[in-house]
């Protein structure tokens, strides 16, 4: 569960959008998840224990105040070669502090070339299997593109970090100008224009404004476009079938991002959909 984001301000790392509750959810055993920007690692004046004491401190707090039981921490963070040193000392700072179990997010590029991007010193990893390709205004998926899987999926037997698999349930949109996109759109998907007398659907998942129109907080032109990207329910179990095929072991997680309303009516009978998906690890 994504607790918040830590970014920078005015040079210092800060929480954004902490989570909330309306109602404690109860004794529910929880692992926050914490985004962590990749710029606040190339901060040259980064204190990574001060960092890992105030994210255990903060995480305690929200646990404490909705009495949610905690024995895992995961972070979120797209690290890079500049970035790695700073990023794997934090980690290691936050291991030690917490004295929790330890898990981190892993991208696909960071498997293959792992040599170089290494291996960070957490308990175990999450793959995210989404995302591979260009935010563009073409035609393709830019959350999951097989033809970009292959390049990557047949160096995951030799990654030596165990990995659990987080697979993709959102949909969202991109507003197009001038054959650019100009900003993501989230929580929207073909529902939301197709019955708009200011929208036309062109080709499947794109919609051309027909007259300048506010929409969704968004201001469009005549002659914008929206671009809608999703996984099918019969997409995201060809996913978990062939990606199955590559892992060194099976995970003892598959997570499904994000599970809330919106993305979950796109998936009837959501509860055996998805255990149907994860028997396939």
């Amino acid at each position: 569960m994504r607790y918040f984001d830590v970014a920078l301000k005015d040079g210092k790392p800060i929480p954004v959008s902490p989570i909330t509750f309306k109602d404690s959810p109860g004794k529910a055993t929880v692992v926050p998840v914490i985004y962590i920007k990749n710029e606040v690692m190339l901060h040259l004046a980064l204190e990574a224990e001060d960092l890992a004491k105030k994210i255990v401190t903060y995480i305690d707090q929200i646990n404490t105040r909705y009495a949610i039981l905690c024995t895992e921490i995961q972070i979120d963070c797209d690290w890079t070669l500049t970035s790695k040193e700073t990023y794997f000392n934090f980690l290691e700072r936050l291991k030690k502090v917490s004295n929790r179990k330890l898990s981190a997010t892993i991208r696909l590029h960071q498997v293959k070339f792992h040599m170089n991007t290494g291996i960070p010193p957490v308990d175990r990893g999450v793959l995210m299997y989404y995302n591979m390709g260009r935010i563009s205004a073409d035609s393709l998926n830019s959350i999951y593109d097989p033809m970009i899987a292959k390049r990557y999926t047949g160096a995951l037997k030799n990654y030596p970090l165990t990995l659990d698999i987080a697979l993709p349930v959102f949909t969202w949109g991109m507003h197009i100008r001038n054959n650019k996109v100009i900003a993501l759109l989230n929580k929207v998907d073909n529902a939301a224009f197709t019955n708009d007398i200011h929208f036309e659907m062109r080709a499947p998942s794109f919609f051309e404004v027909k007259e300048n129109v506010i929409k969704i907080g968004r201001y469009f032109e005549k002659g914008d476009r929206i671009k809608i990207e999703s996984i099918t329910p019969d997409e995201l179990e060809g996913m978990a079938e062939d990606l199955s095929g590559y892992l060194r072991e099976k995970p003892q997680e598959v997570i499904f991002y994000d599970l809330d309303n919106f993305n979950l009516k796109h998936y009837p009978n959501e509860k055996q959909f998805f255990q149907k998906v994860s028997r396939y690890f």
